[in-house]
């Protein structure tokens, strides 16, 4: 379990604290939600957390594996909906440089869909991830 705790520092901002690393960061509303935007939003964080988490799950199989995931990168779209304001769709796009095999690839790519946070998105979000493979 890790607990994270969060403190509203007023003008729709809040601090964020990491319980087990101390580690802290800010949150501001949007610039379209009545916000300044000056720091990122808590829907924000969704798609920062499912970029990241992709390219960590892949992180860890690739290690395991003894594949170069060196360069790897990630883009990740977020798109509201208006009625409810919700989060719509994040589409995904993963960017790898190097040679890998077939079998590589698929390992890769499964662990990238096997991650957490994708596996935890609400049905309705359109988290649609696509794979660029750049050859050396």
């Amino acid at each position: 379990m890790v607990t994270i705790t969060a403190t509203y520092q007023g003008d729709l901002c809040c601090t964020a604290v990491h319980g087990p690393s101390g580690a802290k960061l800010q949150t501001d509303a949007p610039k379209d939600n009545e916000g300044l935007g000056r720091f990122f939003s808590p829907t924000d964080l969704v798609a920062t957390a499912l970029g990241t988490c992709i390219l960590t799950t892949m992180g860890i199989v690739a290690r395991r594996r003894g594949i170069d995931l060196a360069g790897a990168d990630i883009t990740v779209e977020k798109h509201m909906n208006a009625t409810p304001r919700r989060i719509g769709r994040l589409p995904v796009q993963v960017r790898l440089r190097g040679s890998y095999t077939d079998e590589q690839k698929k390992v890769l790519e499964n662990a990238a869909h096997g991650c957490p946070v994708h596996k935890s998105l609400h049905p309705d979000i359109d988290a649609t991830i696509t794979f660029v493979w750049e050859s050396n």
